[in-house]
């Protein structure tokens, strides 16, 4: 089942053509037919479950699974409220903060502020953030609009790149540090994986930035398990729970880490509700490493999305 640019809902005969370039994609989808959505049993286009293997906008901040449970449809993953906030990094991180979870330090404010007197703005920047430091639009994910700033001119190119995808705008203190992930699976019992480090070789780039992750420069290596002490490795996959309980997420997410190299903290930089599943994932990379076969894995992530639903629909919504 592929979803158009204009919203339309279609079904295909060659799967397969669904997952090759862009343009396959858009010459399959074009012979499709329209994808009527029903949980009930004999109905036409009727699904047992929905894995929305979709990314960003309308795919990981609710959107798309408010349609699925309004359509009282099982899907994987986190729910309306968890998509959400763990899609804008502003009420992650302030459900992180009311968890007790160590990060570093930010702030953020809205595009119209910047409009209207960039120069308030960019003070309050250096006065409590500093240089050098990332900018980031709050929602969003890949480090689409992501840049660094080293100076007052990159500072303003950075964010009028962040305020073309986002109202909301982020600014973090920029880290010496390493870039540690962890696994998350469950509902309300969940398990971390053993985490996994990026380890970057003889890279240009200043940060991991969308080609470093998803096109193969032979600069980034995704190694699993992490090389670091044991008691490390459990206080990461600890706050990893932590942080997929903050948000109440069920199903699956990854949890990104900062470990400063000069002090040794340890600190909770992001958490991701639908990560990547790909071959050159790293979410699938450490349950494989942690006993659990990728087939496995997607067995345990739809068998919790009917268990969810199912425990759902426990709920009354009207009164007796």
């Amino acid at each position: 089942m592929g979803i158009t640019h204009e919203g339309k809902w279609l079904t295909s005969g060659n799967a397969r053509a669904l997952l090759a370039p862009k343009e396959t994609i858009e010459t399959t989808l074009a012979k499709g037919t329209p994808a009527p959505l029903s949980a009930e049993p004999g109905a036409r286009g009727a699904v047992d479950v929905i894995f929305p293997v979709l990314h960003g906008t309308y795919g990981e901040d609710g959107t798309i699974q408010g349609l699925l449970e309004m359509a009282n449809i099982p899907y994987v993953g986190c729910g309306v409220l968890a998509s959400a906030c763990g899609m804008d990094k502003v009420a992650m991180k302030l459900l992180f903060l009311q968890a007790g979870l160590p990060m570093c330090q930010y702030i953020w404010f809205l595009r119209s502020h910047w409009h209207r007197d960039r120069a308030k703005v960019s003070k309050k920047i250096l006065r409590q953030i500093g240089l050098p430091c990332f900018v980031k639009p709050a929602n969003l994910g890949s480090s689409v609009g992501v840049s660094r700033a080293d100076d007052k001119p990159s500072l303003e190119r950075a964010v009028e790149l962040a305020a073309r995808y986002d109202r909301k705008i982020v600014v973090e203190e920029a880290l010496d540090a390493r870039e540690i992930e962890c696994a998350v699976i469950g509902n309300d019992e969940p398990r971390a994986s053993l985490p996994g480090e990026y380890v970057v070789h003889n890279s240009s780039a200043s940060f991991l930035d969308y080609t470093e992750k998803y096109t193969k420069t032979g600069h980034v290596e995704f190694v699993v398990p992490a090389p670091i002490p044991k008691s490390l490795a459990t206080r990461i996959q600890r706050l990893a729970i932590q942080a997929f309980q903050s948000i109440d997420g069920a199903g699956l997410a990854r949890v990104d880490f900062f470990f400063k190299r000069d002090t040794k903290e340890l600190l909770v930089n992001e958490l991701n509700t639908m990560p990547g599943l790909t071959e050159v994932s790293g979410y699938p990379k450490m349950w494989a490493a942690s006993g659990l076969s990728y087939s496995s894995m997607l067995d345990v992530l739809i068998q919790l999305a009917l268990d969810r639903h199912r425990e759902k629909s426990l709920n009354k919504i009207t009164r007796d």
